[in-house]
């Protein structure tokens, strides 16, 4: 989905409670909290239809333009959203204060391209292990997603965190040797697999508190 540049009007939000977020949500409004840069937390209201579509289009990453009274007031990065556990509409969310240049950390999706050539050739099965990695740069350049091409990996070949390709600037911040994806076997393949490695060799069981059998006395 193309990027875009994002742009958000706040209102103050006075004040605050239970009753008074329960009356701005009805109103089709989210209470949310701006914070950062050393300043206090400020007490906001945005409005849910524009917030929902600002997700929609990479808010979940994008640097935002917050506005108030139709003029630019700052910009920031979305750093949590609350949603009810049985309507999934939004109900809270928090905002971080961050320029345009600043270094961030955020976390972001990873998107495989390709078919695995040991799903192709194979009918080995995808195993995407780690859906999201952490990464640190530039506010303003940050992308609303990562790609991985998954075409070469054969069965057991995996792709981890250091191989993800990052735009310039960018460093990953997730352990290197994180899996993000793999290509395993069928549950079909592993157990014939399994079957032609044959049954593992047992030990026998050391009894406890057992006397030892005498060794024979040299004839």
């Amino acid at each position: 989905m193309p990027k875009r540049d994002l742009t958000l009007a706040i209102e103050p939000r006075p004040k605050t409670g239970t009753s008074t977020a329960n009356h701005l949500r009805q109103s089709g409004k989210i209470p949310a909290t701006l914070y950062g840069h050393g300043s206090d937390p400020q007490s906001i209201a945005i409005d849910a239809r524009a917030f929902e579509d600002a997700m929609h289009h990479g808010g979940r990453s994008s640097l935002i333009t917050l506005t108030l009274g139709g003029k630019a007031a700052d910009t920031a990065l979305l750093r949590d959203v609350q949603r009810d556990p049985v309507s999934r509409k939004v109900i809270h969310a928090d905002l971080q204060r961050v320029s345009a240049t600043e270094t961030v950390h955020t976390e972001l999706p990873i998107v495989t391209v390709g078919v695995a050539r040991g799903v192709k050739e194979f009918g080995g099965v995808l195993d995407f292990v780690t859906h999201e990695v952490e990464i640190e740069g530039p506010a303003n350049r940050i992308p609303d997603r990562l790609e991985i091409d998954v075409s070469s990996l054969g069965i057991h070949e995996h792709i981890n965190a250091s191989q993800v390709p990052l735009p310039e600037g960018f460093r990953m911040l997730t352990p290197p040797d994180t899996t993000i994806v793999s290509v395993e076997p069928s549950r079909t393949e592993r157990e014939l697999e399994e079957a032609a490695a044959g049954p593992a060799e047992q030990a026998e069981p050391e009894v406890i508190g057992a006397t030892p059998t005498p060794a024979a006395e040299p004839e």
